[in-house]
């Protein structure tokens, strides 16, 4: 079995849907699709991380198959050394992002995905 690491940030960054006008509630729009998508076809465990304080409405989504994860850490990025540790912990993860400066420090052999190649199989 996979284990899916998602940097939510990083997922979220990638559509320019105004998410920075309110981040929980993208931050839950976030979650709630990829719950669907577990849910429905992906028995492989997933593991959202998003950077700052948690967001009840975003945690609760979690469940069966899906974990959601605040970085304990603060600051810009937080998220991605979670990432790493978690990356860490399971070999073979696939971690889902596109930023570059966590790909770089990802352990070898963690496979990546882009978001947009991730949202699309959200919505296939």
């Amino acid at each position: 079995m996979t284990v899916w690491l998602v940097d939510g940030n990083n997922v979220m960054g990638s559509r320019p849907d105004r998410w920075w006008n309110n981040r929980p509630a993208a931050q839950a729009r976030l979650a709630q699709q990829i719950a669907e998508w577990c849910r429905g076809r992906v028995d492989d465990s997933v593991i959202v991380v998003f950077d700052g304080r948690p967001v009840d409405a975003v945690s609760v989504i979690a469940g069966g198959n899906l974990r959601i994860e605040f970085a304990s850490r603060q600051g810009r990025n937080a998220a991605d050394h979670r990432v790493v540790e978690l990356a860490g912990d399971h070999d073979g993860a696939r971690v889902v992002t596109a930023d570059r400066g966590l790909i770089a420090r990802l352990p070898e052999g963690t496979e990546v995905l882009g978001p947009r190649a991730f949202l699309d199989q959200l919505s296939a």
